[in-house]
């Protein structure tokens, strides 16, 4: 469907990343007929940041394979691509943006996708030069040659980034420690069955996890780094990397007046508590609502689809985005698949490969499934998708038998 809105209309989106770049792909992919700018902080144009903490720190991976577009595209669907600019403030009643260094840009409708910036240590001594964060081709690169002329490292955190991190300096060679402050890995995000195994498969690499720990102060040497921990002990290592979680830029949106909340609050189509603006991806606290509550992810899979529901939204189409939420982990050898946004983990059942291939964890709630965690086991994810999408009660008996395949329940499901 092609938007109503004339050539004339000018739509700017702020924030070049994933999700920047996929609003302003779907604007014209839709129809959309407005002039459309796209504004980033960054020299790159619009790249995917899963590698960053995969591959990219193995060997060099230039940006181009990362982009989601070649750069070319973006002059033939005249899109302005306006990058290594900062967006400064945000005047809601001119409908104007100022630049750092001077200027304005005007807009008719404005799409947010400023993502999310790395949370640091609070801890005396957290600002040190050895501290290290992830989130950018700079951050990698940089950490990528701390990986290289080190030989021990400290990951603090051991959430998504914190392990896979951790798995590609084990694999480069590295001493590695994880500093978890919580009981298990990925507590947040994974059941207990899975946070164990990865436990395991670390482990079996070198890697020295430490789960229940609590950072009192970090001291740096002129060759080393030293956290104290609260239980008196210290952990040293030539640098240590932070992973602990990200905080959603949304200051330019606060400032302006807008409503956010740990990110700017959005509909279901993304629009925000101004009828002109938009915000999508990382920075996005969106309501959902086959889960019937507000969420903001950080995700490959909803920097990029979210961003195409809004693009699509203000071209004309408007859809409600209510995808189940949906990431993956890649950690040595082992694939691990998350879907859903279980809260806890209620009613665990787990699904082990006969042939030893990997296993499945889904979490039921009142006999409807709500989660589902795997390992090594891709099919049986994207059948677990259908079913959360779903959202009916299901055989718990059939669930946990793993002679039946989940794709067998999805269609028993649909038959019924």
């Amino acid at each position: 469907m092609a938007s109503s809105a004339g050539a004339e209309e000018r739509l700017v989106v702020v924030g070049a990343g994933q999700a920047g770049g996929w609003v302003a792909v779907s604007l014209r992919e839709h129809g959309y007929r407005g002039t459309i700018t796209l504004i980033g902080d960054e020299a790159y144009p619009p790249y995917e940041r899963p590698p960053l903490s995969k591959e990219f720190l193995s060997e060099p991976v230039p940006a181009e394979r990362m982009a989601i577009k070649a750069a070319s595209f973006y002059q033939d669907a005249g899109i302005e691509l306006r990058l290594g600019q900062q967006v400064t403030r945000l005047d809601r009643h001119r409908r104007t943006l100022s630049l750092r260094g001077g200027g304005e840009t005007r807009y008719d409708r404005l799409v947010l996708t400023t993502g999310a910036r790395p949370r640091r240590l609070s801890v005396p001594g957290g600002a040190a030069e050895r501290v290290l964060y992830l989130r950018g081709i700079p951050d990698a690169e940089r950490l990528r040659d701390a990986l290289a002329d080190g030989r021990r490292l400290i990951v603090v955190g051991g959430g998504l980034i914190g392990m896979e991190v951790a798995a590609a300096a084990a694999r480069r060679g590295l001493e590695v420690t994880v500093l978890e402050q919580a009981a298990r890995l990925m507590e947040r995000v994974l059941p207990a069955q899975i946070s164990d195994h990865l436990a395991q498969v670390h482990t079996a690499h070198g890697v020295h996890l430490r789960v229940g720990a609590e950072i009192r102060r970090i001291e740096t040497g002129p060759r080393d780094v030293r956290v104290h921990l609260g239980d008196g002990s210290v952990a040293t290592a030539d640098h240590i990397v932070a992973g602990i979680g990200a905080v959603p830029n949304d200051e330019l949106a606060a400032a302006a007046g807008i409503a956010v909340g740990d990110g700017v609050l959005v509909d279901e189509f993304g629009a925000t508590s101004d009828p002109h603006v938009y915000a999508a991806g990382d920075v996005a606290r969106f309501h959902h609502p086959p889960l019937g509550r507000g969420i903001r992810l950080e995700s490959w899979h909803n920097a990029q689809n979210q961003a195409i529901a809004v693009g699509r939204g203000i071209a004309g189409d408007r859809r409600p985005y209510d995808e189940v939420p949906w990431f993956w982990s890649d950690q040595y050898d082992v694939n691990v698949q998350i879907a859903g946004a279980a809260q806890g983990w209620p009613d665990p059942v787990c699904r082990r490969d006969p042939r030893g291939r990997g296993f499945t964890v889904l979490a039921l709630r009142d006999g409807v499934p709500v989660a589902a965690a795997t390992v090594d086991q891709p099919r049986e994810m994207r059948a677990a998708r259908t079913l959360l999408a779903r959202g009916r009660p299901i055989d718990r008996a059939a669930l946990a038998d793993p002679a039946v395949p989940l794709a067998a329940l999805v269609r028993s499901d649909r038959d019924r």
